[in-house]
């Protein structure tokens, strides 16, 4: 049973992100959702681990729940990031385009998260034995979700290669500046 979730799991990961690479047409997105995916899972299996809560075949449905419910936000700040970047010139700051866009998100996944949260707290409190089984890692699961989503999957973007096209981009404005350094203020050179 263990071994079927955990192989679960992983194909389902997988599938994320081949998904993500194919929507963003890069790496370093997927990577960045699959490593905070793997975080979200991680910290339910650590719940599951401290609670002492058996692992049956509720497990395997909560783990692919959160994969699916946690990859709902990070598309959503990775989709306004790549927004961002369409529309950003040379000059912007790649750091404060990534900050702008978890601050645009932020209300949305927030709200998603709590009113998610609200209805699994009520299955908890309401449901049969089975279905508190479900709720409650789930109910973990959706605060990780937000919290990777909001802190982890864009500075990890960041991180790997977001820098740099900021880098690219610093350098791409130097350049230009010492181009028209080099000309003077009516055209002639200098």
């Amino acid at each position: 049973m263990k071994q079927s979730a955990f192989i679960s799991v992983i194909i389902a990961t997988i599938c994320m992100l081949i998904y993500i690479f194919i929507r963003f047409r890069d790496i370093k997105f997927a990577l960045a959702a699959v490593i905070a995916l793997v975080h979200d899972c991680l910290v339910v299996l650590a719940f599951y681990a401290l609670a002492r809560v058996q692992v049956g075949t509720t497990f395997i449905a909560c783990m692919l729940t959160i994969v699916g419910y946690s990859i709902n936000s990070t598309i959503v700040i990775f989709d306004r990031i790549r927004e961002s970047l369409k529309n950003a010139n040379r000059k912007t700051n790649i750091a404060e385009l990534v900050n702008e866009a978890i601050g645009n998100t932020f209300t949305r996944t927030f709200n998603s998260s709590l009113t998610t949260f609200i209805m699994l707290l009520s299955l908890f409190i309401f449901g049969v034995t089975s279905v508190r089984e479900f709720a409650l890692p789930l109910m973990v699961g959706v605060i990780a979700g937000a919290y990777s989503s909001v802190c982890i999957t864009s500075a990890l973007w960041y991180v790997l290669g977001g820098k740099k096209i900021g880098a690219q981009a610093e350098e791409a404005a130097k350049e230009e500046k010492k181009k028209k350094a080099a000309i003077g203020e009516d055209g002639s050179q200098v």
